[in-house]
């Protein structure tokens, strides 16, 4: 099987992935670092030091406020070209009810400005305590999440949940979402 799996990577080769799955392995492997292009694609089965969450077991976690959410969907920007006085509203984000949102820290690399607000939010919605249950989401195959949940575990977290579907998988599951708007920086 391994032999036919491998003639067939050259000879399909994007669409590799298949064999991997016949055999039962997850075909994404967690990168060394932070992935820093193309964020909407297959993520892995796993993230080092983070557990992963399924739907059921965040809902449970949901249900019981035992775990902090963090919601870490870019928020898009203002196109550039707008003639002045153009109104501009933001896309609404509905996102797993309490959750706090803090949109564009699961980029790759990250501005001092964005670091320091997730560095920020986070202290203050754990109010210091780095073991309290963060469980860190964006949508499926959002590299954001991961990235961020990374992130946060590098920056001392030692209770992070990856939870890997995302406001996909819950709503698809037809829990409740809310509208969100962005945690402020803090000070504003």
């Amino acid at each position: 099987m391994i032999r036919s799996c491998a003639i067939l990577a050259v000879i399909l080769g994007p669409l590799a992935f298949l064999c991997a799955g016949a055999r039962g392995e997850d075909a994404t492997q967690e990168p060394a670092g932070y992935r820093n292009n193309n964020y909407r694609a297959p993520t892995p089965a796993t993230l080092a030091g983070a557990r992963v969450v399924t739907t059921a077991q965040a809902e449970a976690l949901w249900q019981d406020k035992a775990a902090i959410f963090v919601d870490v969907m870019p928020r898009p920007p203002r196109p550039p070209n707008l003639p002045p006085g153009t109104v501009w509203r933001d896309r609404p984000r509905s996102d797993i009810p309490g959750s706090i949102w803090l949109p564009d820290t699961g980029y790759g690399e990250l501005a001092p400005v964005t670091e320091t607000y997730l560095r920020q939010n986070l202290e203050r919605v754990t109010g210091g305590d780095r073991t309290k249950l963060l469980v860190i989401y964006c949508l499926r195959d959002c590299w954001m999440s991961w990235n961020a949940a990374k992130r946060i575990l590098a920056m001392g977290y030692t209770n992070v949940g990856w939870y890997r579907e995302g406001t996909d998988g819950w709503s698809e599951e037809l829990l409740p979402v809310a509208e969100a708007l962005p945690a402020p920086a803090v000070g504003e």
